[in-house]
């Protein structure tokens, strides 16, 4: 392969994982397998595109066959970092090695102290905390909120600290204000959380609330710079599309997309392809996540899968000899598993380019950052000190 590409796509497909990891018990993961537990519950699934690029190769599924002659190399990652999230896993991707997990607060809400310190902060009372579902607790308690002045704090099974807040009665710049405060507070190391999230609605009573697009991510730095620093130093451009600027909180990043759904993600990828820029274009497409992995909707996993083919299938005759394709995913979240936490799983990589003159298996590898070393070393960048991951140039 040429190793002065012009252009790199990754595109992470969140939380498509392949199979449990090795360490997976320890995580109480054991068994978990999002890929493969989909295709034996599906009836139909139809990804032509993402088969021709050895996806079944890679994985065996019930309804697709593996290529003669795929169209790429294809390989199994396995995460280095201490950690099953969306940050760890992308930030990872990137070079960083995260030893200390994030922490979450799925099981029992935030403790007390940080109540008692935001609601006096904040001069509003804290209902909710506890995780669950946004449209569940916004429907359950957005009328108390309204009614009482009340401040709606939830979590999930990542990392994070929403707050709810009504648009009308609230006002937009009182809810980011509240974020602000609660991101200055989880600053400290036992309530130290990914990300603070605004999640602003509209609507008076039950049954009419609706989640606004003025959602307002305040996430943690990257604790070391990336790849993507280490390009956008070279001068070359960062093109972040979806959730990817909310994960680096923009370190490192040049112009950033911000999408409302995956095939929205896909179709803004499809514009960049058809547009003139050197350098990467890094996208996230989070409803696999969001909407299917965590509300365990194995069949609406499936069909986000063949949205997604579908969209390939545009973004790959739009690909040039100088072009290189990565796909993958940043951790699993096997929609057919206990709970609704993400699982700890190897994730797949494929790899295409016009240009490629060969194809097939490449070997297991230890960590998700061979994708960042992989495009620093493409075009002659140097990874960051204290980073981590080999280049997968010298295979191709």
């Amino acid at each position: 392969m040429d190793r002065r590409l012009k252009r790199v796509f990754v595109i992470v497909l969140d939380s498509m994982g392949m199979g449990a990891m090795a360490d997976a018990a320890r995580f109480g993961d054991e068994g978990a397998d999002t890929l493969g537990h989909i295709s034996q519950t599906v009836e139909h699934f139809y990804i032509p595109n993402l088969a021709s690029l050895g996806l079944a190769n890679l994985k065996s599924l019930k309804q697709v066959q593996p290529q003669e002659h795929p169209l790429g190399y294809y390989a199994a990652l396995n995460e280095k970092s201490n950690g099953k999230d969306t940050m760890t896993g992308h930030w990872e991707m990137m070079g960083i090695e995260t030893k200390k997990p994030f922490i979450t607060f799925t099981e029992h809400g935030f403790p007390p102290e940080l109540i008692a310190e935001l609601e006096k902060r904040c001069g509003r009372k804290i209902i909710g905390n506890r995780a669950e579902s946004g449209t569940k607790i916004l429907e359950e308690l957005g009328e108390q909120e309204i009614r009482e002045g009340k401040l709606i704090v939830y979590t999930s099974a990542d990392s994070v600290l929403q707050i709810c807040g009504n648009e009308e009665t609230m006002g937009l710049e009182t809810l980011y204000h509240y974020c602000e405060i609660a991101r200055e507070l989880t600053m400290r190391d036992e309530w130290r959380v990914g990300r603070v999230i605004a999640r602003p609605y509209v609507g008076k009573k039950k049954g009419e609330f609706v989640r606004t697009s003025n959602r307002r991510d305040y996430a943690l730095k990257p604790t070391r710079p990336t790849a993507l620093n280490a390009l956008q130093e070279a001068g070359y451009d960062v093109l972040a599309v979806g959730k990817i600027h909310d994960i680096f909180d923009g370190y490192g990043i040049t112009k950033s997309l911000h999408s409302t759904s995956s095939v929205h993600g896909m179709d803004q990828t499809i514009a960049l392809a058809q547009s003139d820029f050197c350098g990467l274009c890094f996208t996230n497409l989070v409803d696999f996540d969001a909407l299917w992995g965590h509300r365990r909707n194995p069949i609406g996993y499936g069909e986000e899968i063949e949205r997604f083919d579908k969209k390939l299938g545009e973004l790959m005759p739009l690909l040039k000899k100088e072009d290189l394709l990565m796909i993958t995913a940043d951790h699993g979240n096997d929609p057919t598993y206990k709970g609704t936490d993400h699982t700890r799983e190897q994730v797949p990589l494929l790899l295409y380019s016009p240009s490629d003159q060969g194809s097939g298996p490449l070997p297991t590898q230890d960590t998700f950052a061979v994708i960042g070393a992989t495009i620093a070393d493409n075009f002659g960048v140097q990874m960051p000190a204290n980073t981590i991951g080999t280049s997968l140039l010298p295979l191709l």
